[in-house]
């Protein structure tokens, strides 16, 4: 068995020309075009940094060379390696892994021997609505005891931190099994841990009813990057992993920097000058609609 947490906190990078050069020729072409088109500075390096999330890992823990990586995404939007034993037939395939990324944020989970999802929200209030009309809208997202819990946890932020949490299980659950937006969501019911979660720990004591009835084959572990980010990996484990009671460790997730995430990177395209000049442009962007809105 085998676990891998890694985290990269966006909004604390603020890439330099050289260092947003060198990402963008240790990425496939499409993926550095695909990054491009994103309008907003934050999109554009949760991208970024997902995709170089994926390449660090299956490098160093699955044993390819950079160069020779290929990555692809399932009809869904999963990504997975590419013809793997064309590459190398010693690859290590018994690793799972999955990425996610929002608020401030990009993480990485992977494990051998499970199928693995990962889910991460940031706690944030509705910005078009109020709690509750929020809470009413995404009504059929949950359980009856679900909702119980989420409007009995106290504040409206209190409530909210509640609804992120059980949004992170339900979706890492659904990224794990690789299903799409048809999936009913009040199908899964969750019962949280009675220890309370805060930054530092890793909790695995939810437990996740598929039905009605209780799954025995899962586990979900749970954790958060700060105050307000809730983390959700879901591990689904094979029959022999259950008979054997063979579960990986809790793992706390791992705060990477920039040089750390490009440690084993290698380029695969010449440096493209203008994708600079792009990426400073979307940085420029809200400036310039404060200078036109003042000068207005």
């Amino acid at each position: 068995m085998g676990s891998v947490r890694w985290a990269f906190r966006c909004r604390s990078w603020s890439p330099s020309r050289t260092e947003w050069l060198f990402a963008a020729r240790c990425v496939q072409p499409e993926e550095k075009d695909r990054i491009g088109q994103f309008v907003f500075t934050k999109d554009a390096k949760s991208a970024m940094v997902g995709r170089l999330l994926l390449r660090r890992f299956v490098c160093e823990r699955m044993g390819i060379p950079w160069t020779e990586i290929r990555l692809e995404r399932s009809p869904r939007g999963k990504p997975y390696l590419a013809d793997p034993l064309k590459i190398s037939p010693h690859f290590d395939r018994s690793w799972s892994f999955n990425i996610s990324h929002q608020g401030d944020y990009v993480v990485l989970a992977a494990d051998r021997g499970v199928q693995v999802g990962v889910d991460l929200m940031k706690t944030s209030m509705p910005g078009s609505s109020s709690v509750p009309e929020f809470f009413r809208i995404m009504t059929r997202q949950f359980t009856a005891h679900e909702w119980r819990i989420i409007q009995s946890a106290g504040s409206e932020r209190e409530q909210l931190a509640t609804f992120y949490r059980h949004w992170t299980l339900k979706e890492s659950f659904i990224k794990a099994i690789g299903t799409g937006l048809g999936f009913n969501l009040q199908r899964v019911e969750f019962h949280l841990s009675p220890e309370p979660l805060k930054p530092g720990s890793v909790l695995r004591q939810t437990k996740m009813l598929l039905d009605k009835e209780h799954e025995e084959a899962w586990i979900f572990e749970e954790s958060m990057l700060d105050a307000d980010h809730h983390v959700a990996v879901a591990m689904g484990l094979t029959d022999e992993a259950r008979s054997a009671r063979l579960a990986p460790p809790p793992s706390p997730f791992t705060l990477l920097s920039f040089s750390e995430l490009i440690a084993s990177a290698s380029p695969l395209t010449e440096e493209d000058p203008a994708y600079w000049e792009s990426f400073r442009m979307k940085v420029e962007a809200p400036q310039r609609r404060r200078e036109a809105q003042a000068s207005a």
